[in-house]
């Protein structure tokens, strides 16, 4: 779910969804037998490219926050990642302005959790394909078979792996026990397919060993 940005107000999205592990020559999912999906979308590339920040402390990772600056796909821009409460993740976007500093605006947002100067943490570079799983009332789910290439910045560490993520869309059910069969269904077909539970709940810490 989202608000479109108003003005200068920046952008909300809850995001629903669930990762998966799965090898680097895993096939892709059949999706026919999933309840309210009837068609599939044609894989859409998007190069990303994000740059995540945080105090030399690590006072945002230790709250369950990540600020991260990305480049490529369709929200390009700051983005302020909360803390996760169950499948759900509220994020806060603005766009990417004409240089590389931190607007005001998101350092106002961050400023309930640290005013700290913020240093480089990570980069994650992405090569993200994107198919749309659709019904008769619009978008179910999205669903990304994510190819990526991590650097821990701090530590100078490198690691790839390839991963896939399910976030629910705007004509998924809204209520937790459709929520949660829309899940199983996807999950049936995802790990028929080869995909494992995800080892880490978020791409930064994956990328930063965690």
């Amino acid at each position: 779910m989202s608000e479109a940005p108003s003005g200068s107000e920046p952008s909300r999205t809850v995001e629903v969804e669930r990762k998966y592990d799965v090898d680097a020559d895993t096939t892709l999912p059949d999706w026919r037998d999933i309840p309210g999906v009837d068609a599939v979308s044609e894989g859409e590339l998007r190069e990303l490219d994000a740059r995540y920040l945080d105090t030399a402390d690590a006072a945002l990772s230790r709250s369950g926050v990540a600020l991260r600056r990305r480049t490529g796909g369709p929200d390009a821009g700051w983005h302020i990642k909360g803390p996760r409460e169950g499948d759900g993740r509220l994020e806060i976007g603005w766009p990417l302005g004409e240089d590389d500093g931190i607007p005001d605006a998101v350092s106002a947002a961050l400023a309930r959790w640290t005013t700290a100067e913020l240093t480089p943490l990570a980069r994650i570079e992405n090569s993200r394909t994107a198919y749309l799983l659709t019904g008769p009332g619009g978008v179910v789910a999205e669903f990304v078979d994510d190819r990526v290439r991590a650097t821990d910045l701090r530590h100078g560490v490198r690691r790839e792996w390839r991963e896939w993520e399910l976030e629910l869309g705007s004509a998924a059910p809204d209520d937790p026990e459709g929520r949660e069969e829309l899940f199983a269904a996807a999950e049936r077909v995802i790990f028929a397919a080869g995909g494992r539970d995800a080892a880490s709940g978020s791409k930064l810490a994956r990328a930063l060993g965690f």
